[in-house]
């Protein structure tokens, strides 16, 4: 097991009864970052109805099960997960961080978001969520209070975006990232497609760090460039 995993108490990944070929390649994925003993899926059944209803239970289940067990900290995280670019010390520095950090609520191992701003430890980021619940961990005092909130006809990614949480953190660079097998849900098929021809989730996922992350030197550039262009003319 390569250092760092043994910070989490517990550590899930959800997957649909009908998709043993995503949890063989999930479970080969956990391999080459050393979790190939430590992680638990949770296989759970098609929704009948609603898939959204199903993602946000099937969350708040891995929750469930890590608060029975005793858990403080858990990993969470779904069969479409693809790590590239691992290392055991930006997994250390992020448990480092956590260990350090005593009211920390979600840590995004990968994800999307609207803001982020700098910590005092680097490769650690304080983020505004935006989406993807591929991989993040959460505390088991923050999961409590989740449980508390069952389905209301919100899909995950945007109930913890709309908490507006201040506590949450992520890993960047992230090297977490939702591969590019065909999505499950049926609603989301035209993002998915479109997302594919944008060259997928994982390169769309570095870019947007890489925006955040460098957003008024960008910005700045793209005014110096206008202002050049405005003087030419």
């Amino acid at each position: 097991m390569v250092a760092g995993w043994e910070f989490f108490d517990k550590i899930y990944c959800i997957s649909l009864a009908e998709r043993p070929d995503r949890r063989a390649e999930a479970a080969a994925q956990f391999a080459g970052v050393g979790l190939a003993d430590r992680v638990e899926f949770v296989v759970v059944p098609r929704h009948p109805t609603d898939r959204e209803q199903g993602c946000y239970e099937s969350h708040l289940q891995c929750m469930a099960r890590g608060l029975a067990a005793g858990a403080r900290r858990m990993l969470i995280f779904e069969d479409d997960i693809f790590f590239d670019g691992f290392s055991a010390a930006a997994l250390e520095r992020c448990t480092a961080f956590l260990a350090a950090e005593p009211d920390w609520h979600l840590f995004f191992l990968g994800c999307m978001v609207k803001s982020s701003g700098r910590t005092p430890f680097p490769g650690v980021i304080r983020v505004r969520y935006r989406s993807l619940t591929h991989a993040y961990a959460i505390s088991g005092r923050f999961a409590e209070r989740l449980m508390a909130r069952p389905w209301r006809g919100v899909p995950y990614d945007d109930f913890l975006r709309d908490l507006r949480d201040e506590r949450a953190f992520a890993l960047y660079p992230s090297f977490a990232f939702q591969s590019n097998s065909p999505s499950d849900n049926e609603r989301y098929l035209p993002l998915d497609r479109v997302r594919r021809l944008l060259g997928g989730l994982r390169n769309l996922q570095k870019l947007d760090a890489f925006y955040h992350r460098n957003r008024w030197a960008i910005i700045g550039a793209h005014l110096m460039a206008l202002l050049v262009l405005i003087l030419a003319i």
